[in-house]
């Protein structure tokens, strides 16, 4: 007789669409916003790109946090304790508001030291519109915080719809802001950075609003957002901090290799921009079974169920090779018709076009074995290994290399998205390997003992 399966088809789907709404609603508002800045010029382009490099640093850690409330709440769901599963909600949230503030105040006190760390080399113009962007959106890295720690929540039980209708408010006040401010109001640089800070405030407040509500599952309350717990507060960090680790590093590579890109002027810099912005739409529906890996193999976990958390992983993981293909193959015939919509020199619109279709085309094979996978393995408390793997891949190829054939053999942006494909490829040996071989089952029982 086959065993019960700890979740249909149908609840899958229900738990992946909202995701991937939400994500293509975040790409295509940053699409939106990099279209509208384009209108202000090059330099006003370069320096929103630039500061975003590090914002998704920043976003990386309060991410690192939420996926571990994530992964300790569900294993709880799985392991049928409701109560624990609520406790490690509130917890999240009030850790992810004290790192919320603290990352705030780092960055506002040190954004000049930052921006001319990373990128001292560029124009005077972008560094003003760098200094413009960084602290306004540094203004909101406390209400994006306790944003992601409230969707992790809803996520967590597998009500994704939540978050996705939270989201649809933030991007349509953050679209319309943008708009605004840019071309009604002309405010350049801070047209672009001021709506992103209201949007945020609004969207930590719906939802947080609606995670303490009397009749949630995961209510959270005062006390369980404010009295910390040792056993619950390590548990969220023995998953966080490997992973903030470890993306952390990752995004601070993304910054580094594009202070290598600034090297070659604005024309590189912008190139750059657009095409972190197209591939992005390749990467949605990976983004969005990321997260619900998340979820899905967390409550496998919590259940001690090994032989489920092997069908899941490699039933999501097909799901998403097969969708990711369609989409970008759909982007790479399309891309001329979508670059036509930036404002470029024929120079950078010609670099942009090379580098979204190295990307986009390598994706194709390579993407979701190198950043779905690991999920799998992160739900599963192996936040060890791909803590390791993808820092020594990091280090060795997307910085080392990046070095060798963006400076050294003058390719400039071109070499540093090769190098990018040779790190995806060596994650994915590792983590293939490692999820083939069994070894993550060692820490899943371990931690869930």
């Amino acid at each position: 007789m086959q065993k019960e399966r700890l979740f249909t088809n149908r609840q899958l789907l229900t738990l992946l669409w909202p995701l991937i709404i939400e994500q293509m609603l975040e790409i295509l508002v940053g699409m939106a916003d990099t279209v509208m800045v384009s209108s202000v010029g090059e330099a006003a382009i370069s320096g929103v790109s630039l500061v975003d490099m590090i914002n998704q640093l920043i976003i990386t850690l309060f991410g690192a946090l939420a996926t571990g409330g994530a992964v300790v709440t569900s294993q709880h769901l799985g392991a049928k304790r409701p109560e624990d599963a609520a406790k490690s909600a509130g917890q999240l949230v009030g850790l992810s508001a004290i790192l919320g503030v603290g990352v705030a105040a780092f960055c506002l006190i040190t954004r000049t030291v930052q921006l001319r760390l990373f990128f001292g080399t560029i124009t005077d113009e972008v560094m003003q519109a760098c200094l413009t962007y960084f602290t306004i959106t540094a203004l909101s890295f406390p209400f994006l915080a306790l944003y992601n720690a409230g969707a992790a929540i809803f996520r967590s039980t597998g009500n994704s719809a939540v978050s996705m209708k939270v989201s649809v408010i933030v991007n349509g006040i953050n679209f319309c802001g943008n708009a605004l401010c840019v071309f009604v109001l002309k405010m350049g640089v801070a047209g672009v950075a001021v709506p992103t800070l209201i949007s945020r405030a609004v969207g930590a407040c719906i939802i947080l609003a609606l995670a303490a509500r009397q009749d949630y599952q995961l209510r959270i309350t005062p006390q369980s957002v404010t009295r910390f717990e040792g056993r619950t507060v390590k548990s969220i960090l023995y998953i966080g901090i490997p992973s903030a680790f470890e993306n952390s590093l990752f995004q601070l590579g993304r910054v580094l290799v594009v202070s290598m890109i600034s090297l070659f002027g604005t024309v590189h810099i912008s190139a750059n921009a657009v095409a972190n912005n197209l591939d992005a739409i390749g990467c949605i529906v990976g983004n969005a079974m990321g997260l619900a890996m998340i979820t899905v193999i967390g409550r496998c976990i919590g259940a001690q169920d090994f032989e489920q958390t092997k069908y899941y992983t490699k039933k999501l993981l097909l799901w998403d090779y097969i969708a990711q293909s369609a989409v970008n193959v759909v982007v790479l015939l399309s891309l001329n018709r979508i670059l036509s919509m930036y404002t470029l020199t024929p120079e950078t619109r010609a670099l942009a076009w090379t580098l979204v279709m190295i990307h986009n085309g390598m994706s194709i094979f390579f993407w979701p074995a190198s950043f779905v996978l690991p999920n799998a393995l992160r739900a599963a408390n192996d936040v060890r290994f791909t803590m390791v793997v993808a820092t020594a891949s990091m280090l060795v190829w997307r910085m080392g290399l990046s070095w060798v054939l963006c400076v050294q053999m003058g390719m400039g942006a071109v070499g540093v998205w090769y190098a990018m494909v040779v790190d995806w490829i060596c994650r994915i040996i590792c983590f293939v390997a490692r999820f083939v071989s069994g070894a993550w089952k060692k820490n899943a029982v371990k931690k869930a003992a």
